[in-house]
């Protein structure tokens, strides 16, 4: 009598559960509707409706509004992450269950941005009209943007392009705060960057050397010089030699690539090193739940050994952008910046972003 209750208390919720999903996917939308209607104080933007680059335009759309502790900028330039193409093909499938089963729920695309503050509300002190600043905001892919002026937005360095300052949020903040707090990198350690050339590759390198550290980054045979140019001691060209199999050790390994096994970064790592991974994995990693597997092998390996695997994910926030921003007006740090494409050449940036070839960062001007 037990077992019949059990079985059929089981087969309940699994039939709950399925019913709840079949809902909750056939009913899932956005508001994109209001694109249809034609703004009273338009100004263009980047919109998608349904998953897919396909469905990624450019829209007239109502020009924001801010808030009392709002800032309205108006954006000259933004940049593209790999996180956008994972919000626009909706990918793992598992992040679906937040961000919208069948359709997105936020239609608006882009973080990175940098521009000039055009109006600010009345309880902001610390920013005013004119002032030149960058950092992130969901919808940057658009002429104006509203940021919370507490929020992950700072004062852009004048020795920067606007341009090369829209390029630092997401992947300069990964990159910084993977070395200095997951990494926890001191002066004098020996730290590999797995993907030097990349966006967060191109910023680690600049920054790990800038906390002292001996710089070992990885990349193909096209981008050796650059990662040598951003100061790296020694370049390995992964198509030629794995620096897995090598007899050197690292104290810290940045991967921004995920091309081996933990228990190869853990045969290249010293016996209290540390592997911090970074990103969502490439375009053919997806599925239900991507790369998120190795994460969870990371985690699990940490219980057993003394090195310390993990994953990174950026928290922006004005302190670390700032402190970005200190290091770019130094010249320690300074964007690399692989090609431009216009407000309307959206989908074509994202095609390019998702071959996985890009050296450093992805622009959009917007102006």
């Amino acid at each position: 009598m037990i077992k019949r209750i059990l079985k059929w208390t089981v087969g309940l919720v699994f039939l709950a559960l399925v019913t709840w999903g079949f809902i909750a996917y056939w009913t899932s939308s956005n508001d994109c509707q209001r694109y249809s209607e034609v703004p009273a104080h338009p100004m263009k933007a980047i919109v998608y409706c349904d998953y897919g680059v396909p469905n990624v335009k450019l829209a007239e759309i109502e020009k924001p509004v801010p808030n009392d502790d709002q800032i309205l900028v108006k954006v000259h330039a933004a940049s593209v992450n790999p996180l956008d193409w994972h919000y626009i093909e909706g990918t793992p499938y598992i992040m679906r269950m937040g961000v919208g089963l069948r359709k997105p729920k936020d239609t608006r695309l882009g973080v990175d941005y940098s521009g000039t503050v055009e109006a600010v509300g009345k309880n902001v002190t610390q920013f005013k009209p004119g002032d030149e600043v960058f950092g992130g905001r969901t919808g940057a892919f658009a002429e104006y943007v509203c940021a919370r002026a507490a929020g992950s937005v700072a004062v852009k360095p004048a020795n920067l392009s606007f341009e090369e300052a829209a390029s630092v949020a997401i992947a300069g903040i990964t990159a910084f705060q993977g070395l200095r707090d997951k990494g926890k990198v001191e002066a004098g350690q020996k730290v590999l960057i797995n993907g030097a050339s990349g966006g967060v590759g191109t910023f680690a390198v600049q920054i790990a050397k800038s906390l002292g550290a001996n710089v070992t980054g990885v990349c193909s045979t096209r981008n050796l010089e650059l990662v040598r140019s951003l100061g790296a001691d020694q370049v390995i060209d992964y198509t030629k030699d794995d620096f897995t199999k090598s007899d050197q050790r690292y104290d810290v390994i940045l991967d921004n690539v995920g091309n081996h096994s933990l228990s190869e970064f853990r045969r290249v790592l010293t016996p209290r090193g540390r592997y911090v991974l970074i990103g969502g994995g490439g375009t053919n990693d997806q599925g239900l739940i991507g790369p998120m597997s190795k994460p969870l092998q990371a985690i699990v390996y940490s219980w057993f050994i003394k090195q310390h695997m993990g994953m990174m994910l950026a928290d922006l926030n004005a302190k670390d952008l700032t402190a970005l921003g200190d290091l770019m007006q130094a010249g320690k740090v300074k964007p690399v910046i692989d090609r431009q494409y216009k407000l309307s050449q959206v989908p074509e940036a994202i095609r390019y972003l998702e071959e996985g070839h890009a050296r450093g960062k992805v622009i959009i001007a917007v102006e």
